[in-house]
């Protein structure tokens, strides 16, 4: 028995399945997860003393790679000035005169623990101002485990092949419409019975939990006036493309204003932070200025926050870094195009779909063939290369992504194709 099977056999008697979040226990993929001891760089190692290419980066954090010297080195030297204090500290103003910087639109804002944290208090700050209670979100678009978000919800949901989740109540349920992700008509049916009664739409501009899927040329442009019509609000949750995609985001890179934004992953530079904020006089509806709560403990804790800094200073002096995972991903990408297999990518984000049928919503995605991703998953695993243990997950690379790792990865895609 390998000390992963040890470990997971222990975990399984404490913790539900094991884990402490659905993805990793790799059902879906017919194993068994391997436990992580380290990770430095691009590579991430178990404890059985194995060694991956690491496509997953936490689940998208890790833009600069694992364990970067500097951001490393920060969060020690705040580790010894003491954890958490339940009180302000200069960092937090720090960070966030860093994220409205490169986010112009985050006008106000408040810092929080978790993505799922961020896009709930969105949520609640877009009714608290509106005096609104319907909320639509799009089916496959994931946005945390909120109660009233996980209505045909993706990521682990679609792992996992549970369409909603229980102990949701159905009157709460009832104020989440669900439209289709790149179909308008879809949104103009809603709006047109139940625009008045609307408080917000809350999209990722870039699907990224039923697999990377592009919005469509124009698209996010009609949100923004169908919203604007209605006096309803747009939220982007740009929990994974926030800073991956650009600086500024999917709304810079769309060219698209929304009138709140939720911000995690890369944001908190690998610690548990995120951050939900955008028109001043809508986030002056927050407590204590305004009537709408929301309060968090550790919200911008300081080592979170230091991480975060350092993340974004990093990201901010090295703007060409986006270019090159660019160009780095791209090559992954004409891999598995060169052997046949369906991608879809943006930047540093992409996915490799098990279809022939093209994609552009949550029923395209349900047509791939999850035992043929399986099967490749484990082929990927056994020559060293870690993707996500989903079909319906995301592949990332970070700048530690070199020529010879890329060169590696792309080889064995392309032997991939006579296995």
């Amino acid at each position: 028995m390998t000390k992963s099977e040890e470990l997971f056999e222990r975990a399984q008697e404490l913790m539900p399945g094991g884990v402490n979040s659905p993805v990793r226990a790799f059902k879906s993929v017919g194993r068994n997860p391997f436990f992580v001891d380290s990770a430095k760089g691009a590579y991430i190692y178990d404890v059985d003393g194995n060694k991956y290419i690491d496509y997953v980066c936490s689940w998208g954090p890790g833009i600069l790679g694992h364990a970067h010297p500097k951001v490393i080195e920060t969060v020690k030297k705040v580790c010894e000035k003491g954890l958490t204090f339940g009180a302000p500290t200069e960092k937090e103003v720090v960070l966030a005169e860093l994220i409205k910087k490169c986010v112009p639109s985050m006008e106000m804002m408040r810092l929080v623990s978790s993505g799922t944290e961020a896009v709930m208090s969105a949520v609640r700050v877009a009714r608290g101002f509106t005096g609104r209670d319907k909320i639509i979100k799009f089916v496959g678009c994931y946005h945390g485990h909120s109660d009233g978000l996980l209505m045909k919800a993706g990521s682990g949901l679609l792992t996992g092949s549970i369409p909603n989740s229980a102990g949701v109540p159905k009157d709460y349920a009832k104020y989440t419409l669900l439209a289709e992700y790149n179909n308008e008509e879809s949104v103009k049916q809603l709006m047109e019975q139940y625009g008045e009664d609307v408080a917000c739409i809350v999209i990722e501009p870039v699907a990224a939990n039923m697999g990377v899927v592009l919005p469509k040329k124009g698209f996010l442009e009609f949100l923004r006036d169908i919203t604007t019509k209605y006096g309803a609000l747009l939220i982007f949750d740009e929990v994974i493309t926030g800073f991956r995609l650009s600086l500024g985001g999917a709304q810079e890179y769309y060219g698209i204003k929304p009138d709140l934004s939720t911000f995690g992953k890369i944001v908190g530079g690998g610690m548990p932070l995120a951050v939900y904020g955008g028109r001043k006089d809508i986030m002056s509806c927050v407590a204590p200025v305004g009537s709408v709560y929301q309060a968090g403990t550790l919200s911008g804790n300081p080592v979170a926050v230091s991480a975060g800094i350092e993340t974004l200073k990093i990201l901010m002096e090295n703007k060409q870094i986006y270019s090159e995972i660019d160009k780095q991903t791209a090559k992954i990408e004409n891999a598995y195009n060169s052997i046949g297999l369906q991608t879809q990518r943006v930047g540093s984000l992409m996915s490799v779909f098990f279809t022939d049928t093209k994609i552009s919503n949550y029923n395209d995605v349900m047509t791939c063939d999850t035992t043929k991703f399986a099967d490749y998953f484990n082929y990927m695993l056994k020559n060293g290369i870690y993707v996500a243990p989903s079909q319906f997950e995301s592949m990332f690379v970070s700048m530690a992504h070199t020529d010879d790792i890329i060169d590696k990865t792309v080889d064995v895609i392309k032997r991939y194709k006579n296995n």
